[in-house]
């Protein structure tokens, strides 16, 4: 990827809208903020996104946002690509009330499973020499063991994202096709297997702003009649699929079988995705 736009601290405000109201919010979007340039020149002006998420055999992190913890974290690899010279983000997301923090350290990609197994972070391990990121990656090796997390889902999207010219005080970003999929090992592939669409064709877009609410936000928010909403993707994602295929007590005890349930309730992706495909591909 190119220059890291990520914004450390930051709020959020989440909706899920339709494909109609996204490319309304695309018009008007673009006369505060420009495409961000990873998505030039691409259809529907995304790129893929992909996340790792680890999580403890008993789900702690899934369970301390299910209850609705006011102080959490969610610890994720995140990729882009299969290229084995671009780096993974390893990346801790806190919440502190209303407040999200983000920190991450891009890492070699033949490092990655030391790191996971526990080997201490070194400066060569990392692509930065910046000591922000050798800092973020100690702090995440340092959760991951306290809880002993491992590998548990694979979420990928397609995001169309909008950035300031030369500040970052507000983001705006459509996320498409949110699938996931149990993944409880670190192959750091952009291949899916067998992924569901946690929203089916719906959209979640989020505002993240660093200060105040821009005004033209909630003028966004006024005029395409949002209702601000919860859309975690990791946790929606496990909540979707069956919290036991993440759980190795409960897997032990149910098998890889789905629930019965799940095929009425939810959206199945029947065949392997790859590189990921994308909704009216054609529709700009």
């Amino acid at each position: 990827m190119a220059k890291d736009k990520m914004q450390a601290s930051r709020f959020e405000q989440k909706y899920i809208i339709s494909e109609e109201q996204a490319l309304q919010v695309r018009d008007f979007v673009r006369s505060y903020l420009e495409l961000d340039e990873n998505g030039v020149g691409k259809p529907n002006y995304s790129y893929p996104v992909h996340s790792l998420y680890l999580d403890s055999d008993d789900l702690k992190l899934y369970w301390t946002t299910i209850n609705g913890d006011k102080n959490r974290y969610k610890l994720r690899l995140r990729f882009y690509n299969n290229n084995p010279d671009t780096p993974v983000f390893f990346e801790i997301k806190r919440r502190m009330n209303n407040c999200i923090m983000k920190k991450r350290g891009g890492v070699r990609r033949d490092a990655v499973d030391l790191l996971l197994a526990g080997h201490i972070p070194e400066p060569s391990h990392l692509v930065s020499k910046d000591p922000k990121h050798m800092m973020a990656l100690q702090d995440f090796c340092r959760y991951m063991q306290q809880i002993r997390a491992k590998p548990k889902a694979h979420i990928a999207y397609l995001r169309e994202a909008y950035v300031p010219h030369d500040d970052n005080s507000a983001r705006l970003t459509m996320d498409r096709e949110v699938r996931a999929e149990p993944e409880l090992t670190a192959r750091l592939s952009t291949r899916m297997e067998q992924p569901v669409l946690i929203w089916g064709k719906e959209i979640v877009l989020e505002l993240k702003f660093t200060n105040r609410f821009p005004d033209w936000f909630r003028e966004l928010v006024r005029i395409f009649g949002l209702r601000q909403c919860g859309a975690a993707k990791y946790v929606d994602g496990v909540a979707t699929l069956g919290e036991y295929k993440f759980d190795a007590r409960r897997l032990a005890q149910y098998g890889d079988t789905l629930d019965p349930r799940f095929e009425l309730n939810h959206h199945a992706v029947s065949t392997p995705v790859g590189e990921p495909t994308l909704v009216d591909k054609e529709r700009r």
